[in-house]
């Protein structure tokens, strides 16, 4: 008898062993994972730094957003910070009126599209020729080509504005247009080693095949590698459709006395000289703030339609051109 008690004894010790052995692999497996990547810890850190990093990008964007329709009470109201008392739409209609808005954004975008474009193909042409040909002085002009982007923009300034002026750019669409097509206009540099980079991924047994068929270089290009340099070709327009879009600094140093300026610069130079008007501290400046606010969110308004619309190719034109360094 004392045996059998003895057996269930050690019988009955053994299955909580196993049991609490189980439970531990299970709450290890819940928490660690199987490989770590799965397991709970590993992804709430993932999720706390998502939500930390959404934050921070979203921060700006709530603030400008949510104090754009407020009063000038709520702006002088130190309870307020983020709900406005009601929605006031007067700011933005002070933008819509005092910077004629819909015929200043169709000004914005001639100015952005034209040189962008320019860019675009000055960038393809060059790039495709780094890749592809060997010439004299190839190494050479490749390195001065980086020293364009290299070189801070503000050493250049001074000599572009003299250039400029002396051919008679200045106030033209001209003065961003003509050095897009060299290969000059903003972050060129960047534009071509993209393209270079992504034509030197494409085998030459395409060009031998083509110019086995009698194909000419330039056939070559138009036929063959631009069917296939459409990513490329869609992420550098985009960004320079934005950079160009967003420039106010060389916009107010070469387009002065113009009336086709940038919508950021206008809302600029509208606020600025509304604000000279009234003394620092006054109410009107106050009032002022909201009105930038909301200027700010119809200056951002269309790339964000726009790039609503082009997300997928977007991201999906990043992945194939190896942008990212891959």
């Amino acid at each position: 008898m004392r045996r059998l008690i003895r057996s269930l004894k050690e019988i009955f010790s053994l299955l909580i062993k196993k049991e609490f052995a189980h439970a531990g692999i299970k709450t290890k497996r819940l928490f660690m994972g199987v490989k770590f990547t799965d397991g709970l810890i590993y992804k709430t850190l993932i999720y706390a730094l998502l939500f930390s990093f959404g934050y921070v990008y979203l921060y700006p964007i709530l603030y400008i957003v949510t104090n754009s329709f407020m009063t000038m009470e709520d702006i002088i109201d130190a309870g307020i910070k983020w709900i406005p008392s009601s929605l006031n739409f007067e700011n933005y209609r002070l933008v819509l009126v005092e910077l004629d808005y819909f015929k200043s954004l169709l000004d914005a975008f001639y100015l952005a599209s034209v040189p962008a474009l320019s860019a675009t193909v000055s960038s393809a042409i060059i790039g495709y020729g780094f890749a592809r040909f060997n010439f004299p002085l190839k190494k050479l002009l490749f390195v001065l080509m980086l020293m364009t982007f290299i070189i801070p923009p503000q050493i250049t300034m001074l000599p572009m504005f003299r250039m400029f002026s002396k051919y008679q750019l200045l106030g033209s669409i001209k003065a961003f247009v003509f050095p897009a097509i060299l290969g000059q206009g903003l972050n060129g540099a960047l534009f071509i080693l993209i393209f270079y980079q992504f034509f030197r991924m494409i085998p030459k047994s395409l060009d031998e095949s083509a110019q086995l068929d009698g194909a000419t270089p330039f056939q070559v290009f138009t036929r063959i590698y631009i069917p296939l340099a459409i990513p490329s070709i869609i992420i550098v327009f985009l960004f320079s459709f934005v950079w160009y879009y967003n420039e106010t600094y060389l916009s107010g140093l070469y387009l002065r006395g113009s009336d086709l300026l940038s919508l950021p610069l206008k809302l600029e130079q509208y606020i600025n000289n509304y604000t000279s008007i009234y003394p620092e501290g006054s109410q009107a400046r106050e009032l002022m703030q909201a009105v930038k606010l909301a200027g700010n969110v119809l200056t951002l308004l269309p790339l964000l339609i726009l790039y609503f619309f082009t997300q997928k190719r977007f991201v999906e034109s990043i992945d194939r051109t190896g942008i990212t360094g891959e």
